[in-house]
């Protein structure tokens, strides 16, 4: 039997949307199993653990165990641990930010912090915020887990990660470092975790401008899917293609 391709599979718009699973999500994750294909699903979110996602993933019906989701917030704990083993943060996030951060070693305190790491919640903070921007002009290095602008919740549109990064950029004057897609550090995060390599990994997602274009220079090929934010006609406002395009996950052939 020819070996199982590897896959690392964006979740929102490529495995869910909303609270609903995408048509044939639950059949290509089957697959995946019973192939045994080593597989993750990677999201930019950072506010959930591995057990909180994989708990929402289950009650629609997805069944993917903890250890096969890869967050933003773990991508930034281990680039974190790779820079500085040991270190100290001021975190504003939820507890899929700071248990990353713990499970590492790390110290969360406002006190000469050794990098402010900005993640994602409902409940940003001023005074949180105003803190952060203190500590970075102190000389704390400024990190956040991924550059998205916006979010979905079920009330709408939200401001996100890189929305409060630009404020906080604007009142120091020193711009973040993402982790988070389209850094294609955190592509190289997943692979390891997964112990896999990139010229047998395939990166699925739906969006050209996160997705795609991380999973193509970390040296993957891609798939793009269009049960989520891309339109057939978006693809010609970018100057790459992914390596194949597909109406959803449903239609891989594993």
């Amino acid at each position: 039997m020819e070996q199982p391709k590897n896959y690392l599979i964006d979740m929102d718009g490529v495995l869910v949307r909303g609270r609903e699973p995408i048509h044939g999500a639950s059949k290509f994750i089957s697959l995946l199993q019973e192939r045994d294909a080593k597989y993750l699903v990677l999201t930019n979110n950072p506010m959930y653990s591995q057990a909180d996602l994989a708990y929402r993933l289950r009650i629609i019906g997805l069944n993917i165990p903890p250890a096969n989701i890869f967050t933003s917030a773990m991508a930034t704990a281990q680039f974190l641990n790779s820079q500085r083993p040991g270190g100290a943060a001021f975190a504003i996030g939820e507890s899929g930010l700071t248990s990353a951060l713990h499970a590492i070693g790390y110290i969360i305190t406002d006190h000469n912090p050794d990098y402010v790491v900005l993640g994602e919640t409902l409940a940003y903070n001023f005074e949180q915020i105003a803190k952060a921007v203190r500590l970075i002009n102190a000389g704390a290095r400024f990190i956040a887990t991924n550059p998205d602008p916006t979010g979905p919740t079920e009330a709408g549109v939200v401001p996100a990660c890189g929305a409060m990064a630009a404020l906080i950029e604007k009142s120091t004057g020193r711009a973040p470092f993402f982790v988070g897609k389209p850094c294609p550090l955190m592509m190289r995060f997943a692979m390891n975790y997964l112990g896999v390599h990139s010229q047998n990994t395939i990166m699925v997602g739906d969006r050209m401008d996160t997705d795609i274009i991380a999973g193509m220079q970390a040296g993957m090929d891609t798939i793009l899917v269009f049960s989520g934010l891309a339109q057939r006609e978006d693809l010609k406002a970018y100057p790459y293609i992914p390596t194949r395009t597909l109406d959803s996950v449903g239609d891989i052939e594993v």
